[in-house]
């Protein structure tokens, strides 16, 4: 897929010490019972606390699914790779979202053909036409002449897993 060519590909999130150490004590403060991991109650309160939404019950269930099954709740170190993963996807969104703000120069909240062109004038001057024409049908997916955010979306993610 051409955004996996152009550098939409996954990143690593590194946290800060500073940030580490608040996963940590949100951990901590979470298992009240000192009990060395949380429960499913807990790890929602957690999920509160560092990302401002309670979670869906499917994501809770992926998460506790995914656990050593000789424990009984997540422990700190699988905490941590839970919420490393959450704010990889974050920062992915985040990026993604600027992209297409900056594609979205009349602030529509979609993308014409028109938008296509200019945009890739900008960046990508020699690239031929007929490959934008091509990479507009292909993230158009209703074929309605206007790429939502959805859409586009969902193209940079697919680009991601093929790269």
């Amino acid at each position: 897929m051409f955004f996996a060519e152009v550098g939409a590909g996954p990143r690593t999130y590194e946290a800060s010490p500073s940030e580490h150490r608040k996963w940590v004590e949100v951990f901590k403060a979470c298992d009240e019972d000192k009990k060395g991991y949380l429960s499913r109650e807990d790890f929602k309160v957690a999920v509160v606390m560092l990302f401002g939404y309670k979670p869906y019950k499917i994501e809770v269930d992926s998460v506790m699914s995914s656990i050593n099954e000789n424990t009984s709740g997540i422990l700190l170190e699988e905490f941590l790779s839970v919420v490393r993963t959450k704010k990889e996807a974050q920062l992915c969104w985040s990026e993604i979202r600027h992209i297409f703000t900056a594609f979205d120069m009349r602030y529509r909240g979609f993308l014409t053909l028109e938008d296509f062109k200019k945009a890739f004038r900008q960046v990508a001057p020699k690239l031929p036409e007929r490959i934008i024409l091509e990479v507009f049908r292909e993230v158009d997916q209703d074929s309605d002449g206007h790429v939502s955010f959805k859409d586009f979306e969902y193209a940079m993610n697919y680009g991601q897993k093929e790269a």
